[in-house]
């Protein structure tokens, strides 16, 4: 599992590469720029840094860069989740549970997921 760290700028440039696979400057820049107002300068700046990091690559179409991802959205967001129960819930699925519980922040739905997802996770126990 990869040890990258994106930054909140980082992961919104990821999910564009994650969903269309590979995207120019431009496209980049189209893609953002009505949600964050970056220039293609910011666009260029962040992916030298996640070049650096081993985020993103790139090769030469033509005239333009074609950058993709490196890293996958599911090894990233697994790392990220465990990175933030462990910060604020001490690694405590159940407190955090617990704290959406008592905020109200839990709907019918997403009540019925958990259950869903927790159903799945008892019958991969029981076929391991």
């Amino acid at each position: 599992m990869t040890n990258v760290n994106l930054s909140d700028g980082e992961w919104k440039i990821m999910n564009v590469l994650w969903e269309k696979g590979a995207g120019t400057i431009t496209e980049l820049t189209a893609a953002l720029q009505a949600e964050t107002g970056w220039d293609k300068h910011i666009i260029i700046t962040m992916l030298g840094r996640m070049e650096k990091k081993g985020a993103v690559a790139f090769k030469v179409n033509g005239r333009a860069k074609q950058f993709y991802p490196l890293i996958s959205r599911n090894e990233v967001s697994i790392r990220e989740t465990r990175g933030f129960l462990n910060k604020v819930y001490r690694g405590s699925i159940g407190m955090m549970v617990n704290a959406m519980i008592n905020d109200r922040a839990l709907t019918k739905e997403d009540i019925a997921e958990l259950y869903e997802i927790l159903e799945q996770a008892e019958k991969k126990g029981k076929e391991s």
